[in-house]
């Protein structure tokens, strides 16, 4: 090999050797880069799970305190209602779940007679609709709201409805077949059928 070819052999080793310097500053750079925006997306997740865990315990405290004070305004020996969070596949789910004074947490399916579950249902209804920003208009259509609340409590059951009405403003407009529930109501209509058509009077 002359010297003039090893010159050249040299000199394309050096371009190759500032290659790979280049290429490694860069690859460097994008380490770094990226170190960064990691550290910037841990800092986020961080913040969204503060953030969240906050908002969950303050929908936790609104929605359990409305469905435990229904129960309690309906039932003398009420259950108290739980609402949990849990993390699966990535999402919060909550769980739901009845208590009695004893602290032992049952499902709500599980729960003496249907009666708990009917008022747990409307007080839920009731308190995911004034969590709405904005909220709805304040009219909720009930259809036997409360059928298996038992006939002794229905007036209970009616009272509460009245005061949830006063307090946050709400009109129900029910249909049942419980003369009971009626018992707190401004107005009620009868409707009958005579020859398949319906007929309305005022009570």
């Amino acid at each position: 090999m002359t010297i003039e070819q090893v010159r050249r052999e040299l000199e394309r080793r050096k371009g190759q050797r500032d290659q790979i310097r280049e290429q490694i500053r860069e690859a460097e750079a994008a380490v770094s880069r990226l170190a960064r925006e990691a550290k910037q997306i841990r800092e986020a997740q961080a913040i969204i799970q503060t953030v969240a865990q906050a908002t969950q315990q303050q929908l936790e405290y609104h929605v359990s305190e409305l469905v435990s004070l229904a129960l309690s305004a309906v039932f003398p020996d009420p259950y108290t209602l739980h609402l949990d969070f849990e993390l699966k596949r990535g999402k919060s789910e909550a769980i739901l779940s009845f208590s009695k004074k004893d602290g032992e947490r049952i499902s709500p399916l599980s729960a003496s007679g249907g009666g708990p579950v009917d008022v747990a249902a409307f007080a839920l209804r009731v308190s995911l609709w004034s969590l709405r920003k904005p909220r709805t208009r304040a009219v909720m259509i009930l259809d036997e709201p409360f059928r298996f609340v038992s006939r002794d409590l229905q007036p209970r059951a009616s009272a509460m409805l009245k005061e949830i009405s006063e307090r946050l403003g709400i009109q129900f407009i029910i249909v049942t077949h419980e003369p009971n529930l009626l018992e707190s109501a401004d107005r009620g209509f009868i409707v009958s059928q005579k020859d398949r058509v319906s007929q309305v009077t005022a009570e």
